[in-house]
């Protein structure tokens, strides 16, 4: 199976990933978030892939995350509703999002993506 990394070019993050595959000689294609989001129903292969809780994929710390006031409506929406918003902006998912359709990573942690990824 193909990586496909999902990155942003103005994130930190994306660009530590990025670096860390290509330094780990980790083949991936890479995939513009904000310009080409994950559609809806990828983002359900995805999340039910990972086995993660889905409010898991939004960015948090992000601007739109808090102007959208997500924190408070988050409890109160469905999967439905969650699928549809994150595929609607790339900017409210939890970047770097890297998987492969049957492993899943959010964020940048070194030893979690050698974990999933391997490398060198």
């Amino acid at each position: 199976m193909a990586i496909k990394a999902y990155l942003y070019n103005k994130c930190d993050t994306c660009r530590k990933a990025k670096k860390w595959l290509q330094d780990e000689g980790v083949g991936f294609e890479e995939i513009p978030i904000v310009d080409a989001p994950p559609s809806k129903e990828e983002l359900r292969r995805i999340w039910k892939a990972s086995g993660l809780d889905l409010r898991k994929f939004f960015n948090v710390s992000g601007v739109q995350y808090r102007e959208l006031g997500l924190k408070d409506k988050l409890p109160n929406m469905s999967d439905e509703e969650m699928l549809e918003l994150l595929a609607s902006n790339g900017k409210l998912i939890k970047r770097p999002l890297i998987t492969n359709d049957e492993t899943v990573t959010l964020g940048f942690k070194a030893e979690e993506l050698e974990k999933a990824w391997g490398g060198k």
